[in-house]
């Protein structure tokens, strides 16, 4: 069974320098407030950080500076002048193109666009930073609202494939996300009893909930469109 096709609400696809650029005005934002909007120079140091990016890559100013150029086209990045400033600043414009994200979303986005795909777990421990989840239902509940987005799915989740644990996400900003089919969630534990053996009742657990978050998303989303028919 192939995995379901998702059609994004994001109508510009961005490059992974984009992706990269956005990722990290979303973080500055909320970890460095007095320093955004930030300038050109402190964008490509971000982009560059070998710390919490994955994958590590070594941008310059030109690079960058494209990528804003096509962001700032769609909407999805401003230019800033200062008063009494002598160097441009930039900031993302997510929230207006995006419309009802909230301080959770953001955070889970951010951490998607600067290091990948990552299960539900990594997410929260990785989001310390930038927004203090209460438990892994909180975190969870985030995703599936982020799968459910009124204008179409942000996020995408990747049922777990054979020989891995648990489910991962990844945002839909560079597009449809190539992912193993649901079945492959249980193919591999039913070839022989060993196998089955070796699933942590956690590890499944958190696959399930993984499967029911995205169909709960799903109804979610049908129910409003069928609402908007009636």
């Amino acid at each position: 069974m192939p995995a379901e096709s998702v059609t994004p609400a994001i109508l510009f696809t961005l490059s992974s320098e984009e992706a990269r650029a956005l990722g990290c005005l979303l973080e500055k934002e909320i970890t460095l407030p007095d320093y955004y909007p930030m300038t050109l120079n402190a964008l490509v140091t971000a982009c560059n950080q070998t710390t919490n990016r994955e994958p590590v890559v070594r941008y310059d100013e030109r690079t960058v500076l494209r990528a804003l150029e096509s962001m700032k086209s769609h909407g999805y990045a401003f230019e800033v002048n200062i008063v009494g400033g002598r160097t441009l600043k930039y900031r993302h414009n997510l929230k207006g193109k995006l419309p009802g994200l909230e301080r959770a979303h953001m955070a889970l986005l951010c951490l998607l666009l600067l290091r990948g795909p990552q299960t539900a777990g990594e997410l929260r421990q990785r989001t310390e930073r930038l927004h203090e989840f209460a438990d892994m239902q909180d975190v969870e509940n985030a995703l599936a609202e982020l799968i459910g987005y009124k204008e179409g799915p942000l996020v995408q989740c990747i049922p777990a494939a054979p020989g891995q644990r648990v489910a991962q996400y990844m945002h839909l900003f560079c597009g449809e996300v190539a992912g193993a089919p649901v079945s492959a969630m249980f193919s591999h534990a039913a070839e022989t009893p060993a196998a089955v053996e070796k699933t942590t009742d956690d590890g499944w657990r958190e696959k399930i909930e993984a499967e029911i978050a995205l169909l709960q998303a799903q109804v979610s989303r049908l129910q409003t469109l069928v609402g908007a028919v009636k």
